[in-house]
């Protein structure tokens, strides 16, 4: 068998009603794409994949690489991968551009094979440690809290940079002790190490399930701090490429959770290497989904049906009703586990005419609106990436 042509499909996707960022004034409309890979074979066989790391950009580095696996045997996934990270390097290191380009073309072989063999990808990547996965979803108010709680979910995340302490308390107090809460911090604009450590003490009476990205993700001296200064649990690696981008927070113990994207780092072969250091560190596995399109979803719950370190999944409950029109077949979701899938492969084909019908406008936003809150009052149209807190007594303190 060999691979034939690889065709991209690259369309705008609607914005979630609700994210952690909601309250903030943080938007991803108009600006969140969705990009999908096909992998053709002689055979008749067709793989299928999800690149995220920056989508528009994403399709080029696709585009180019699949002069690397046209003629290639689809079967041979590691020295494939091997093979398009070299053809990289001349460019520099690859970033979460590379890697998601990569991630989606990975995707695929494995979807081919498991096509092949007519077996689903998890049962490749060394069959089920379980057969349901539990996923947590975003609420920036109470009310839209108790509305996933009476839907079935028991762990929630909120955040954002203005007044996280108060949603988690707000929700510590609405829902009891029975409900896993997470807090979303991460910029713009970010918190210095004083900052972080400060809040995360507050939050320490709380007991989030972990706090995610405290400080910026290039400040790994700062995480260090925070990390040695509180006993919240930590979690990072969203913006990272690969293993290698994630091998520091692994290695040097900056967090208890690692969070790899699932469409820009650089695909299942990567993953199940991430989460393989993570797991001989004692550190546990929940992929960022965040914004991705539902194929990156499908393939994060096969890869956490067979690692022994996943911790949870992230998913948007109330997402754009597009998403369920993308694909021929829809993730089943039960008291907040989704089902893992048994057909072969990923289990899963697209509608093409659909996707036609969204095609991409742009790809790129300030994160933050004016009044927001994230920002110090009147500073928000500098949208700055790093901003220290002012008012800090009210900022750090529980009312």
């Amino acid at each position: 068998m060999r691979i034939t042509e690889i065709k991209t499909f690259l369309m705008q996707a609607g914005s979630p009603t609700e994210t952690a960022w909601s309250a903030s004034g943080i938007s991803s409309a108009g600006a969140r794409n969705w990009l999908f890979v096909k992998v053709y074979t002689d055979a008749g066989v067709t793989g299928l994949g999800e690149c995220s790391g920056w989508p528009r950009v994403a399709e080029a580095a696709v585009n180019d690489l699949a002069h690397v696996l046209i003629g290639q045997d689809p079967a041979h996934i590691e020295r494939l991968w091997q093979h398009m990270h070299s053809a990289l390097m001349g460019h520099g290191q690859s970033g979460v551009v590379g890697h998601g380009a990569m991630a989606g073309l990975d995707m695929a072989l494995w979807d081919i094979k498991g096509k092949v063999l007519d077996t689903p990808v998890w049962n490749l990547l060394g069959g089920k440690v379980r057969g349901r996965i539990r996923a947590y979803s975003h609420a920036s108010t109470v009310d839209n809290a108790r509305s996933l709680v009476a839907r079935g979910y028991t762990a929630i995340k909120t955040g954002g940079v203005a007044d996280p302490l108060g949603k988690l308390a707000d929700l510590r107090a609405a829902l009891g002790d029975d409900i896993d809460l997470m807090v979303d911090l991460h910029g713009p604009p970010w918190l210095n190490a004083a900052d972080a450590i400060a809040l995360c003490r507050e939050m320490e009476a709380l007991h989030p399930l972990f706090v995610e990205e405290p400080v910026a993700p290039e400040a790994l001296d700062a995480l260090r701090r925070v990390r040695d200064a509180t006993s919240v649990p930590l979690a990072a690696g969203e913006r990272l490429a690969g293993l290698y981008g994630a091998r520091t927070l692994i290695t040097q113990g900056l967090v208890d959770i690692i969070q790899p994207d699932t469409g820009r780092a650089g695909g299942l072969t990567q993953l199940k290497k991430i989460a393989a250091l993570a797991e001989a560190h004692f550190i546990d596995v929940a992929p960022h989904a965040g914004t991705l399109g539902p194929v990156a979803e499908f393939a994060a719950v096969h890869f956490l049906a067979a690692i022994p370190n996943a911790l949870i999944l992230e998913r948007f409950e109330d997402d754009w009703a597009g998403k369920h029109a993308v694909l021929t077949h829809a993730l089943e979701c039960v008291d907040g586990h989704l089902t893992v899938p048994d057909r072969p492969g990923l289990g899963i084909d697209i509608d093409e005419a659909f996707i036609a019908q969204h095609p991409s406008t742009r790809n790129c936003r300030l994160p933050i609106t004016d009044g927001g809150g994230a920002y110090a009052p009147g500073t928000e149209s500098e949208a700055v990436y790093f901003q220290a807190r002012r008012g800090r007594h009210h900022y750090l303190k529980r009312s």
